[in-house]
């Protein structure tokens, strides 16, 4: 049967669609542009197999506050809005291994709404029990979004080459929040710092208090801080672009650049955002990278019988 043959209701591999015109950002068609759900698989469970990383190697002083005293807790608005237990130990032990079962259950694929929903609010929790003892960190915005929307896709195979406008949404709101975190760590840093902020010596007093060998030499290079500083908070307010994103050499070039930027900080101060850089891994075209493999000639072994004639 021919393509043209084919029942508009039933679903079509994004490959094998029609060229059309580019949406524009942030407008309805652009939101909810068809995506590979294959794509969706591989990026949900990339995503839940991190919640054990972060648990138990990246943030291990979460659990630490379980033996913090209550007095020391000052929720987050969120908890005091939603009622949300003192992070007693029973309930911090609790919350960690009911996340930990959960994530693993949801890298599986299976039950992917009442998985995914279990993991998203849990993890929730986990970030408030994190947070409200006086420290609250950007870096889990975006992932925390993917696991808000990553449950409202359904089921999606590594196999799947169908294609899903709620996968479409799914990614779109992931790259818009992955975008915001950017752009309103430059507006944090004008509204706070002022213009000053790139101009300072902000980056200079963080390489002395934690920098390596990989930038313990920038101190000696006049005017080289001071211009990354500009480049970072000029970077981050363009950080618009990202949404400009349509094709795959796109895609992956975004994903190549801003992985480098967070390996060069992660090398030069001993910061790095894990979740955050999870969550841009949304962005790359898993299902080609599937269909590549699936598409490899097997090699029989040697001595092997070919096939037979026909």
């Amino acid at each position: 049967m021919s393509l043209l043959s084919r029942s508009s209701r039933e679903p079509v591999a994004e490959d094998l669609r029609p060229e059309v015109a580019p949406a524009v950002p942030l407008t309805p068609r652009w939101w909810f542009r068809p995506v590979p759900l294959a794509r969706i698989a591989v990026f949900r469970t990339i995503a839940y197999l991190f919640i054990l990383v972060d648990v138990f190697v990246t943030t291990t002083w979460v659990k630490a506050h379980a033996d913090v005293p209550t007095a020391w807790y000052q929720p987050l608005r969120i908890a005091e809005l939603l009622h949300l237990p003192v992070p007693t130990h029973a309930v911090v032990v609790t919350v960690q291994w009911l996340l930990v079962g959960c994530a693993l259950a949801a890298a599986t694929g299976r039950a992917p709404r009442v998985l995914g929903t279990a993991v998203f609010l849990l993890y929730a929790e986990w970030m408030v029990i994190a947070m409200s003892y006086g420290k609250v960190d950007h870096d889990r915005i975006s992932f925390l979004v993917a696991l808000a929307v990553l449950p409202t896709v359904g089921r999606a195979r590594f196999r799947d080459r169908r294609s899903s406008e709620a996968a479409g949404f799914a990614t779109a709101a992931i790259l818009v929040a992955v975008m915001l975190t950017y752009f309103m760590a430059a507006w944090a840093k004008v509204r706070f710092g002022g213009w000053d902020w790139p101009t300072g010596a902000t980056i200079a007093r963080a390489v002395i208090r934690r920098g390596s060998v990989f930038s313990d030499w920038t101190l000696d290079v006049p005017y080289l801080l001071p211009a990354v500083q500009w480049a970072m908070i000029i970077g981050e307010f363009a950080a618009l672009v990202i949404l400009l994103v349509r094709t795959d050499r796109m895609r992956v070039a975004l994903v190549l650049g801003l992985l480098a930027f967070h390996v060069i900080t992660y090398l030069g101060l001993g910061i790095v955002f894990l979740p955050h850089c999870i969550a841009i891994l949304s962005v790359l075209p898993w299902e080609k990278l599937l269909a590549r493999r699936a598409t490899v000639p097997e090699v029989p072994p040697a001595g092997a019988p070919g096939p037979a004639p026909g």
